[in-house]
């Protein structure tokens, strides 16, 4: 962030108006992932169900530079074994689930921070995590949760996620930025969700996300993509399985 700007945060529920400009926002999300069926039937809606769990950011000139959606689920029920293996596609299962049945939640969940290409690099994904542990803070829960994707895991899709996590600088921090980012604002690594996302597709569906042939079996590696994409030429279907990390903030 410029020292000259001065950043906004105000939940969808107080400023509805901007929740046109919010989704006109570019982003750089990998375009299977935005194919994630659980996603595709949730997502959207959440500004509509959850408006105070969602914060969007405006600088000075109004404009909409970064969002942090965040839903509200109960964790600590009868049937629910602790941070769910499958991660973001199960919170927001249970999200949706628990605000439809009318089941108190006792837990936040971050689903997306998602910053404007054009403000990269100027610490708002900090500020926006720092925003949503104050606002679940301040609806009197006592934490916050989050499947967090590693941004650096990328570089490294071969590489067991565990292995990844446990990689450190010298100071101790988690080389992976985002993990790093998230353990700085307080955050403790909780577990592996082995299978939070879940993407499947045709391989001409896959071939239009990624421009990739998708013609041979066994595991394709896609740009932007955390783990091998797997693909099946004989049965005309590939598949992603990415897994993500819980990470917890306590707020108390």
């Amino acid at each position: 962030m410029t020292p000259t700007m001065t950043l906004k945060i105000t939940t969808a529920a107080q400023r509805p108006e901007l929740l046109e400009p919010l989704w006109a926002m570019p982003d750089t999300w990998p375009e299977y992932v935005q194919n994630d069926p659980i996603g595709w039937a949730h997502f959207a809606r959440i500004p509509a169900v959850f408006p105070d769990f969602v914060l969007i950011a405006t600088g000075d000139d109004g404009e909409v530079v970064a969002r942090a959606f965040s839903v509200p689920f109960a964790l600590n029920v009868a049937g629910r074994h602790g941070l769910p293996a499958a991660g973001w596609d199960q919170t927001l299962l249970w999200a949706f689930s628990d605000h439809r049945k009318s089941v108190r939640p006792d837990t936040v969940s971050a689903v997306d921070i998602t910053i404007r290409p054009d403000h990269h690099g100027r610490g708002l994904s900090a500020t926006m995590l720092a925003a949503l542990r104050d606002n679940a803070g301040a609806a009197g829960f006592a934490e916050l949760v989050a499947p967090v994707r590693p941004t650096g895991k990328s570089s490294h899709p071969r590489l067991p996620m565990a292995e990844y996590v446990a990689l450190t600088r010298p100071d101790g921090l988690p080389v992976d930025p985002w993990l790093r980012t998230h353990v700085r604002a307080g955050g403790v690594i909780d577990s592996i969700a082995p299978t939070s996302m879940t993407v499947p597709g045709t391989l001409a569906q896959w071939r239009t996300w990624t421009g990739l042939p998708f013609d041979t079996q066994g595991p394709v590696d896609v740009p932007g993509a955390l783990t091998p994409v797997h693909c099946e030429p004989d049965h005309d279907y590939a598949v992603s399985v990415e897994p993500n990390v819980w990470v917890r903030h306590s707020l108390v």
